[in-house]
């Protein structure tokens, strides 16, 4: 036995790894990233970064139905994209386990909205652990492929910002390889060819295992009662446990380690222990709800907020406990806001669209900070790949003159992957009007430099086959003249392509590439900053070197 120094992220990858996984895969987005990059070095399983959710979703449930377990990441709006496998793969089930990591992002340090993704356990039927700490991390999500096989389901293990990136003791068992499932595909069309006939067995078949899992939880040790001294009981789950322990010290706890189905056996003895009973959960009031349909007398929103994170501090302050070791700073501290690094490629873009007055539809990633000062250049964004969508929509209702030729579409190279080559097609299908702007810096830059469809490269660095602009804008139709492809370092180009091609009508496309400054500072200290240059067959040489070049 040895004791690691593990974040909740690669405690779920060690924990991954030891139930023999055979598959991991995700799209990178904070606060989950780094699981798929902690499980890749483990022998014997296969990683990849996916084109979106939706498809990294589908490529796990393809090796679950194959017989090899499986474990596929995102954050929270992630599995807004992957709900449509997600729901139906309830009714298919599995053959070997499947385990779905949903990364929540209470108080919104890198997401767009604060959305509880156990509503998703909830209208799915699937089941879910939440962690607490780095060493339950890894040992529920071996449950959950546990759980998953003896049920024939998908399992959702949640975590949030604060348990994916905080670090805590785990002990490691020593040394022997896992053993692994021999995958092997059978012919069950009745299980897994979801046609109306089929899906309405597999539906009965959904509730014949639920019904099958109320009674597992209940006595599940992922569900424990730690009882107390005083006469308030508190129901709890994921990393809020931490500071009930905290604050509450003589409390009861019912430490829920699965939060979908819940215990309601477990829960009714518990709460009719104490004489008050406090539910302590992030975000919506999920368990609460449950409790008060059951008829559970139970203290909640009503005394805990239901926006952002918790903290001892946010505890004792709505308990009305004094706090504890904290003082005000002594000299205020101004805010600082964030910003595009000093040298990126996409400032001159923003610029010129500022100059020029542009309404810009923007989208997710880095370049979300064209927003800010000094840019000030974005007035839309909403979900990944609705820049060229909403800008369609625009051009759909503006009177026809100079307010339509305003509108400007920006969006990133990994994100145009994600979920933009469908909004392109649908522009030239629908014959609209629009300057469709890609971000082209050679890499995910803002989820930490992962490799895309358009970067050369895969996962560990490996050479990948690049995307075309211009085969592919030739693919889908849109007009030679109306195509530009530029270097990202040379703001007289960026601005003359924007002229000309905001001057021109129907579609109009323009990718403006050159590398991450941050990503040219890795590759040359590994030395492959040369060879990521050639591998990018994406426009010549010379503009893809720009700055990061001096």
């Amino acid at each position: 036995m040895t004791r690691r120094l593990l974040s909740g992220n690669e405690a779920i990858a060690l924990g991954a790894w030891e139930a023999g996984a055979a598959l991991g895969c995700g799209y990178p987005g904070t606060p989950s990233t780094e699981i798929i990059e902690a499980l890749h070095p483990y022998p014997g399983v296969y990683t990849e970064w996916s084109v979106n959710e939706k498809v990294a979703y589908e490529v796990a449930l393809g090796a679950a139905v194959a017989g090899g377990r499986a474990l596929v990441s995102m954050k929270h709006v992630g599995v807004n994209v992957a709900a449509d496998p997600l729901f139906t793969s309830a009714y298919t089930g599995v053959e070997a386990g499947l385990v779905v990591v949903t990364a929540d992002d209470p108080s919104m340090h890198s997401s767009q909205n604060e959305q509880d993704n156990r509503h998703y356990a909830v209208a799915a039927k699937i089941p879910m652990f939440e962690p607490s700490d780095s060493a339950e991390a890894r040992t529920l999500t071996r449950a959950a492929f546990e759980l998953s096989e003896a049920f024939d389901t998908p399992v959702f293990l949640r975590t949030t910002t604060r348990l994916s990136h905080s670090k805590g003791v785990v002990d490691v068992d020593g040394g022997a390889t896992p053993a692994r499932h021999t995958p092997e595909l059978q012919h069950k069309p009745a299980k897994y060819v979801m046609i109306p006939g089929n899906a309405r067995l597999r539906r009965v078949a959904l509730e014949e295992r639920w019904t099958r899992l109320l009674q597992a939880v209940e006595t599940h040790p992922a569900n424990r009662v730690e009882h107390g001294t005083s006469s308030v009981g508190v129901i709890t789950s994921g990393v809020p446990y931490t500071y009930v322990k905290e604050v509450l010290p003589d409390a009861g706890v019912l430490k829920l380690g699965i939060v979908h189905p819940l215990p309601r056996r477990l829960i009714e003895d518990f709460a009719n222990r104490y004489g008050t009973v406090y539910v302590v959960e992030e975000l919506d009031p999920v368990i609460e709800t449950q409790l008060r349909a059951w008829g559970i007398d139970c203290r909640g929103k009503d005394v805990f907020p239901a926006i952002g994170e918790f903290s001892p501090e946010v505890l004792r302050a709505a308990l009305g406990l004094p706090q504890h070791g904290v003082e005000a700073p002594s000299l205020p501290v101004p805010p600082r806001r964030p910003g595009l690094c000093v040298g990126c490629p996409h400032a001159a873009v923003f610029n010129a669209l500022r100059a020029r007055d542009m309404i810009v539809s923007g989208d997710i990633g880095c370049y979300s900070l064209g927003v800010l000062p000094p840019y000030s250049a974005m007035d839309t964004l909403v979900d990944m790949g609705a820049s060229i969508t909403m800008a369609q929509g625009m051009d759909a209702v503006l009177p026809s003159g100079e307010d339509r030729r305003r509108v400007a579409a920006v969006i990133g190279d990994s994100t145009f992957a994600h979920s933009g080559l469908t909004g392109l097609l649908n522009a030239v299908w629908n014959k609209r009007d629009g300057l469709y702007i890609v971000l082209d810096n050679a890499t995910t830059a803002m989820t930490g430099t992962q490799p895309n469809p358009l970067s050369g490269e895969r996962i560990g660095r490996e050479d990948a086959p690049a995307l075309d602009y211009r085969h592919l804008a030739r693919a889908f139709n849109i007009p030679d003249e109306n195509v530009r492809v530029i270097d990202g370092t040379d703001r007289h180009e960026i601005e003359a392509a924007i002229d000309d091609l905001a001057g021109r009508s129907g579609v109009r496309f323009l990718a403006v590439i050159a590398m991450c400054v941050i990503e040219a500072k890795d590759l040359r200290k590994l030395g492959r900053y040369e060879d990521k240059k050639q591998r990018r067959a994406l426009l010549p040489l010379a503009a893809v070197t720009g700055c990061c070049d001096g």
